[in-house]
């Protein structure tokens, strides 16, 4: 049974009655007879679902949702129109207003009660990966809280690395979780000293070594949940510092043995480095960044992703133009919430 309750709102008392027959046993009800008791008991009680009729005096199902949908304090509730209204129009009407679902009076017992059970669940999925997605984001920035980069490097790298992928073909949702994923690459670094992470000098041969453990402590740390978007943030962890010839590290893989996640965020992690003012180097101009790393390509670089790599650039220096651009005004650098679209 979820926390709050679920809000049917019905001008007819039999039809109330009915609901409450129905549903009364699995979940907390409220009631209301018109658009304006709908809207007072929604500010009253935030429900987890609104059961909506259509045809009711003053204010109509579909007005009721508009002004529900158009408020962010309640867009997220999803309504199910249930009402009379059985022609196509009208229920093509009711998803225009924002309804999730439509269900015709008279009212079945199991398909109300298996419609409100799916909507609910698909509420608390999404809020689950909501979950996922914050957890992501603050693992992303606790892996650089003691080292010289900005918050802005994560995600801006993040979305370097979505735009190559799109380029390369993967779905936009795995572009979506790359997205989220790639900005974890250093959360091993948690575990690294400050005075290494610091350093604004080369590392000795025991500092070195000691750096490199942060891709294995990234993956343990990652490893321990089972979600997709862990493990696949995992895998990128511990793959990312790999290079194409074998001299990479933790484990010296070669070509494509190493996931393909890691190779493309290897690529947006370097063009990122390069191209931003550390306290120890000015930010590389862009000729004298892909000189250097067509120079790494088939050493370092999957030959074949730098090459798709440099056919993007104008996406990619698109990107890197929005990004600088809230570095520079110091906004929100938050990503978590936000889609594809709007990062590229």
């Amino acid at each position: 049974m979820p926390d709050r309750p679920l809000l049917i709102v019905d001008d007819e008392p039999e039809n109330l009655a009915a609901m409450r027959q129905i549903l009364a046993g699995d979940y907390r009800l409220i009631f209301a007879r018109n658009g304006a008791e709908a809207l007072a008991a929604t500010a009253r009680c935030t429900p987890a679902l609104i059961l909506l009729d259509i045809q009711m005096p003053d204010m109509d199902g579909y007005q009721v949702c508009r002004t529900l949908k158009a408020d962010p304090a309640t867009a997220s509730i999803p309504v199910i129109f249930a009402t009379g209204l059985a022609d196509v129009g009208d229920e093509a009407a009711g998803f225009a207003a924002g309804a999730v679902d439509y269900i015709v009076k008279p009212f079945s017992p199991p398909i109300v009660r298996a419609r409100v059970a799916t909507h609910l669940s698909l509420v608390q999925s999404s809020r689950l990966q909501q979950s996922y997605h914050d957890a992501l984001a603050m693992l992303g920035m606790a892996g650089h809280y003691n080292d010289t980069d900005t918050g802005v490097h994560i995600w801006r790298m993040g979305a370097y690395a979505c735009e190559l992928a799109s380029a390369w073909g993967w779905t936009h949702a795995a572009c979506d979780e790359l997205l989220l994923a790639a900005p974890m690459h250093d959360t091993g670094k948690i575990g690294i000293p400050g005075e290494i992470l610091r350093k604004p000098g080369k590392l000795d041969a025991r500092e070195w070594e000691t750096m490199k453990q942060h891709t294995r402590i990234g993956h343990e740390i990652l490893s321990k949940n089972d979600a997709p978007i862990f493990k696949l943030a995992a895998e990128i962890a511990l793959r990312h510092h790999e290079k194409w010839d074998g001299s990479g590290y933790p484990d010296g893989l070669v070509g494509e043995a190493i996931s393909e996640s890691a190779r493309i965020v290897a690529i947006a992690d370097v063009f990122d480095a390069l191209t931003m003012k550390r306290p120890y180097k000015e930010a590389w101009p862009i000729e004298r960044t892909m000189a250097t790393m067509r120079e790494s390509s088939g050493s370092h670089f999957d030959p074949r992703l730098f090459g798709r790599f440099e056919e993007i650039l104008p996406r990619i220096l698109s990107i890197k133009q929005e990004w600088d651009a809230r570095e520079i005004a110091g906004a929100d650098i938050s990503i978590v919430s936000q889609s594809i679209e709007s990062k590229t």
